[in-house]
């Protein structure tokens, strides 16, 4: 076979990097899916209420001003979930607010600023709201951060003082409850997966 024939001849790629290629595109295919259907939801409801596009989410009723019925009315807007375990925001709350006790309960005062801020700026979709502002005001984007770690994550605090406050119920596992259970135990010592396996 000649040169010319050999430099156009295709390798077929490594399987692995084909079932990658597959699992992205699906994931994107899904979003593409998901984003149709809200957009088509949207339009179901614009019909319905007889008005030309649908209103803010954040705009319909003024938030409450304080305590934890605003951090609530808060997470629901950060988190972009209505139904929020209201033990575990108990939790939260009460850690996030310890955490600023020194500073004249600024956490309350930094909840309803935010609150009053997603009430005038309601059309920032709740993943961008950190990035909207953290030019202009670190301190709320911040706590705003602060809040959707507590949630997804169920950590309040930073290094070495990270207090837990949910593992199972963190909101992180919810993607993938229908096909993984969450781990309720290390099956070895740190770090065991690494390792060769013995047999190998």
């Amino acid at each position: 076979m000649s040169d010319a024939n050999t430099r156009h001849t295709r390798v077929p790629p490594p399987r692995a990097a084909h079932s990658v290629r597959s699992a992205s595109r699906r994931v994107w295919l899904a979003g593409v899916g998901a984003s149709a259907a809200a957009l088509a939801a949207g339009a179901a409801l614009s019909g319905l209420s007889g008005a030309g596009a649908v209103s803010p989410a954040y705009a319909d009723a003024p938030p409450p001003s304080a305590g934890l019925d605003a951090f609530l009315a808060l997470s629901r807007k950060l988190t972009g979930r209505t139904n929020l375990d209201p033990v575990l925001a108990k939790r939260v709350y009460a850690a996030l607010s310890k955490m600023d006790s020194q500073a004249d309960n600024l956490f309350a005062q930094n909840v309803a600023t935010l609150n009053s801020w997603l009430q005038t700026h309601g059309g920032v979709p709740s993943d961008t709201v950190i990035a909207a502002l953290q030019p202009d005001m670190p301190a709320l984007a911040k706590t705003a951060s602060a809040i959707v770690r507590a949630w997804y994550l169920g950590l309040v605090g930073d290094p070495p003082r990270v207090q837990v406050i949910a593992y199972e119920n963190a909101l992180m596992f919810d993607p993938v409850k229908d096909v993984l259970t969450v781990p309720s135990y290390c099956r070895d010592v740190p770090l065991y997966w690494a390792q060769k396996p013995t047999n190998a």
